[in-house]
């Protein structure tokens, strides 16, 4: 037997972040996040063996974009069967009708955070305080630090505890 074997079986876990709905103030649409943006990764970190919690900043009921939708009329992303799935089975879809907010999240619990995209986070990301020292506590804890699409927005201000911006330089 090896000396490195690994005996606690713990699941490493994931933290999700999703944009909670907005309107866009140059369109006056609704937005949300981007359905593959979601799914896709969420498969992946499954399949991989990761716990995956999904909150969102203010917790709710979520909404995504329109033209991620599989079955929006335009067909824009009527590919997306991974999406189609996730959307029609009633325990994947519920991960999305009521999330916690990011209020009581402890960085040390997770081994990683991950901010989806859509065009919701231009608009609920960017500006938010609570989020931005969230992403900082994480990548200054030496968690994996994932944003993607329209959530790396959040990173034009996000500082870090010596004052300097993530993405300085």
């Amino acid at each position: 037997m090896s000396a490195n074997l690994n005996l606690t079986n713990a699941k490493k876990k994931i933290l999700m972040i999703v944009a909670n709905p907005a309107v866009s103030p140059t369109t006056g649409w609704p937005v949300g996040f981007w359905w593959a943006e979601v799914t896709h990764p969420y498969w992946v970190f499954t399949e991989a063996g990761y716990d995956v919690e999904i909150r969102s900043p203010q917790g709710g009921a979520l909404q995504a974009d329109g033209y991620s939708d599989p079955e929006d009329a335009s067909g824009y992303s009527a590919h997306d069967i991974l999406s189609l799935g996730f959307k029609k089975s009633p325990t994947h879809a519920a991960l999305l009708q009521n999330t916690k907010s990011i209020d009581d999240v402890d960085p040390q619990a997770y081994d990683g955070i991950f901010l989806t995209g859509g065009q919701s986070p231009m608009y609920t990301f960017r500006g938010n305080a609570k989020l931005e020292a969230l992403v900082a506590r994480f990548y200054e804890g030496g968690k994996v630090t994932a944003l993607v699409c329209h959530a790396a927005c959040l990173l034009l201000d996000t500082t870090l505890t010596n004052g300097d911006l993530l993405v300085k330089g």
